[in-house]
């Protein structure tokens, strides 16, 4: 076996000071930023973080944000300006040549402005004008459901509940959000078994856990601030298990920033006790197995099955069926290791199971959180301390922008309390998703698009068509504080508007406004910026919503829109009237320092389902649906059939076929790109193929080679990506790994789990290309 490089530094500590401190540099926010790191997460008079969505600690801490946190926050305040100025320099064919870094770097948007194609650029307008634009343009429409109006989970509550009532009153529920891309599942599967799509835990739990099973996180690169509660927790012997096909350098290790005998002395905690290396996509079928040796071994809680569940007979039927042999298959794990995990689970009075998007992102996501959740339920680990459903929101109020009704799916209950508040009729077809709204997009279907936040065509599978689509529309508008790609497929009439960022103070005709944000564990906490405004145009993303509104729905709304942007206490007011949960909402969000738990039914063991119970799920794909796709993949390959490409043979096909999975860097939080450095994975460039040394070895390749990565997709199209650069990495056999977003062109709008639409990022079969020298021309 050969030797991995690893990193062999704990995570954080000083590399994490160093490069954060670096980062503030590189977007010349030194002070600006250096200033918001100090309020950041702190409570009354500072703001939260919008680098994730972990909850904030209940004790006050001097500094409470992470290496990620500090990038973002570096991103925000930085003092460069994309202005006109930085327009007239550069077109948007030229800007179209940049890379995403680049553009990330260009600066803050500071001033409303048009595309002008005689120009190829962007030029600035009054703000007046573009809301007449904006106005004429969408009145022009044949249907409401010609608009397609996106949301970013950087949005707060109070301009969230705005815009989702700006959209109904125009006429469609067409408001696809990043959790489409994201979570879709975990928020489908818990409220269909649980009946509240949202974790049932709450961050004191974690300290009382005696087992916790990270499934498919990466929380060292994605949300550090987890670090610290792991880390605490397996101080107080809990066991913590990681369940990934990537063995992630930075779960093995914690240096806390916080703790001067560890800056200082050196010293380090323990995090992560196992790395369990499942095959990609193999997350349902090691639960099953699991599941399966609980069951027959009697290790379940009958009384809390007989007194809190239904269906448990079907489920245990359908385990039954599962013979070993497909459970080892399916997960890459032998049964002797399933069993040792199925007894821990046996042995725990207290568990939590926690995911990210490893488990969401896949063809078969939903059986993944289904296939937990029966975990939980089979040994009662809902509705007690230390234990139960823990997922990790990315966006720092992608759960809250849920809440306040972002949501192309309503629950009629919703729409019910909005017509009862408003005295305004409310759209009752189901809307687009991103799935379908980029498919009508693509299609033609879609005349106006309106982004609140987010890089839409980027993140979203079939980049290059969206963006091309983009191109074919009567009107683009995005509100936004930075430049992106997808700003630069401009439609007939295309507008940005620069808002207000979340470090930045809010200042209306009313006085000083703070806002809300819902974390993943539905905490309620206020967010109060402290910074001036980069530029004295901007303006908050509520005076927006407001605006738009009163130019397209007209003056003589009964809706008070102006005095909603004017004041954030009357938006909560009405929040407080429509939304669940939210009753007295002004005098609760002040009467706590970190504001307050919304209620959580499954917590109290409330089961608001249609059987009135806590559901067990049977999946719905066979736990050998990753396995079957990559024998398919291998026979057409042997035939020589992928879409009439020949390619080379002289390897063995079954050598040539993999699982694909996407990771973010060290040096990114979604699509925003920071910097090259992936400090865990030791690499500093983006075009690369994580690929474990014993297989290169295997086929004959080394690291430094460059592959090039093709699938076929739904629709018999041949997708190629590359040509990358081999990279090592620890992940399971089989399975090959590469940056999103990079890979998404070799996504399809066809490849989603089937009720959520979550695209397939975490786990696509593809075809691997070694290249000989001086062959990547005729490659690519």
């Amino acid at each position: 076996m050969r030797k991995i490089p690893v990193y062999i530094h704990p995570a954080a500590g000083w590399p994490a000071l160093i490069a954060s401190t670096r980062t503030l540099m590189d977007y010349k926010a030194f002070l600006r930023g250096s200033i918001s790191v100090l309020h950041s997460n702190q409570p009354k008079d500072g703001f939260d973080c919008p680098g994730c969505a972990w909850p904030d600690h209940k004790s006050h801490k001097t500094i409470d944000v992470c290496e990620n946190g500090i990038k973002v926050i570096a991103s925000e305040t930085m003092n460069r300006r994309a202005d006109a100025a930085f327009f007239a320099k550069n077109t948007l064919t030229a800007l179209r040549g940049w890379s995403g870094y680049e553009l990330e770097h260009s600066g803050r948007l500071s001033e409303p402005l048009y595309y002008d194609a005689d120009q190829d650029r962007y030029l600035p307008i009054s703000w007046q004008v573009a809301y007449e634009v904006i106005a004429e343009q969408l009145k022009q429409l044949d249907s409401p459901d010609e608009a397609l109006f996106y949301t970013s989970g950087r949005v707060t509550n109070e301009p969230a509940f705005m815009f989702q009532l700006f959209v109904r009153c125009f006429g469609t529920n067409n408001l696809p959000d990043c959790s489409n891309m994201c979570h879709e599942p975990t928020s489908v599967m818990l409220g269909k078994q649980l009946g509240i799509g949202k974790a049932t835990v709450i961050l004191e739990d974690f300290e009382q856990a005696k087992l916790i099973l990270l499934f498919g996180q990466n929380p060292a690169t994605n949300h550090p601030r987890m670090l610290e509660m792991l880390a605490h927790a397996h101080k107080q012997g809990c066991r913590i298990i990681s369940i990934n096909p990537m063995r992630e350098q930075g779960l093995s290790k914690f240096r806390n920033p916080q703790k001067p005998s560890h800056m200082a002395a050196g010293q380090s905690d323990e995090m992560v006790d196992e790395v369990i290396q499942i095959q990609i996509g193999g997350d349902a079928a090691l639960l099953t197995g699991i599941a399966k040796w609980l069951t027959k071994n009697g290790k379940i809680n009958n009384d809390f099955i007989e007194q809190h569940t239904s269906g448990y007979d079907e489920l245990d039927a359908w385990l039954r069926q599962q013979s070993w042999t497909d459970v080892e298959l399916g997960c890459g794990i032998s049964k002797a290791e399933i069993i040792t995990l199925a007894k821990l689970v046996a042995d725990s009075p207290a568990t939590i199971c926690t995911w990210g998007m490893g488990i969401t992102q896949h063809v078969q996501g939903e059986d993944n959180v289904a296939m937990i959740t029966n975990l939980l339920l089979l040994m009662g680990m809902i509705g007690i301390d230390g234990a139960g459903a823990s997922p990790v929101r990315g966006h720092s109020n992608v759960q809250g922008d849920r809440t306040m009704g972002i949501h192309e799916r309503p629950k009629q209950s919703l729409l019910d309390s909005l017509e009862r508040v408003f005295k305004q009729p409310m759209p009752q077809e189901d809307g687009l998703d991103v799935v379908t709204g980029a498919k009508a997009l693509i299609k033609g279907d879609i005349k106006a698009f309106i982004s609140m936040g987010g890089n839409y065509a980027v993140a979203a599978p079939d980049k290059s068509a969206i963006q091309t689509a983009l191109t074919s529309t009567q009107l683009n508008v995005f509100v936004a504080t930075k430049l992106n790609e997808t700003m630069l497929y401009p439609g007939k009439n295309n507008l940005i508007l620069p808002c207000i960022g979340r470090t930045e103070r809010l200042i209306t005709v009313k006085g000083e406004q703070f806002a809300t944000i819902e974390d993943s564990m539905c905490q309620v906490v206020p967010t109060r910026g402290r910074l001036e405004p980069i530029s004295n145009t901007l303006k908050s993303e509520a005076q927006i919503v407001a605006d738009m509104a009163t130019h397209v729905l007209g003056a003589d709304s009964s809706i008070p829109w102006q005095a909603m942007s004017a004041d954030f206490d009357v938006v909560r007011d009405y929040i407080a009237q429509a939304i669940e949960g939210f009753e007295n909402f002004n005098q609760r969000i002040r009467a706590a320092e970190r504001g307050f738990h919304l209620y959580h039914s499954a917590r109290h063991r409330v089961w608001n389902t249609e059987s009135g119970k806590a559901q067990f799920e049977v999946p719905k794909y066979p736990i050998t649906y990753v396995a079957t796709q990559m024998r398919q993949t291998t026979s057409n390959y042997q035939n020589n059939s992928v879409n009439n490409h020949t390619l080379d043979i002289r390897q063995p096909a079954e050598q040539k076929v993999w699982q694909l999975t996407s990771v973010r860097s060290h040096d990114q939080f979604n699509t925003m790109i920071f910097g090259f450095k992936d400090r865990y994975r030791q690499t500093d460039r983006r075009d690369v193929l994580f690929m474990h040394p014993d297989e290169m070895s295997r086929l004959g390749w080394q690291k430094g080679d460059q592959v090039m990565v093709s699938r076929q997709d739904s629709q018999n199209a041949r997708r190629t990506l590359g040509p990358l650069i081999l990279t090592e990495m620890d992940i399971a056999a089989n399975a090959v790994a590469t940056y999103y977003p990079e890979c998404n062109d070799l996504l399809d709008l066809d490849s989603h789990a089937p009720d959520s639409k979550t695209p397939a990022y975490k786990s696509v079969t593809v075809l691997l290309e070694h290249l000989e020298q001086g062959s990547i021309a005729t490659a690519v």
